[in-house]
């Protein structure tokens, strides 16, 4: 079982930067491939980061690309989501998740473990 606590949500306004971290407890972080999500009202998630453990690859959704920049750090067990330059439309409820596949899609069914969000709003 895996563990995985979010922190560094907050307001902010247009153009500023947060840092959010995602803590994981349990199975090895080190072969696990992590991903962030978010979900703002009424719609549905959607992938915004994530981290291969495989080949250290990285991958972003085309609207984060060039702002935001995912990271980890296998011996603190914790990746981190640098974003900048944020916009109203980033609002939402961002999630970490985990799975521990050989390869993983960024599809959110692929990822196994979840934490509970942390808040991200955006004022214009």
């Amino acid at each position: 079982q895996v563990q995985l606590v979010e922190s560094g949500g907050g307001l902010v306004q247009a153009g500023g930067s947060l840092r959010l971290s995602c803590a994981a407890s349990g199975r090895a972080f080190s072969t696990a491939n992590m991903g962030w999500f978010r979900q703002a009202p009424g719609k549905e998630r959607e992938f915004v980061a994530g981290s291969r453990w495989s080949d250290s690859t990285t991958g972003y959704t085309d609207s984060v690309k060039g702002r935001f920049t995912i990271s980890r750090d296998n011996a603190k067990r914790t990746v981190y989501l640098q974003m900048n330059s944020l916009k109203p439309e980033d609002t939402a409820l961002y999630y970490c998740a985990s799975n521990s596949m050989i390869y993983t899609t960024w599809d959110s069914g692929s990822f196994t473990n979840w934490g509970q969000g942390t808040q991200v709003t955006v004022s214009s």
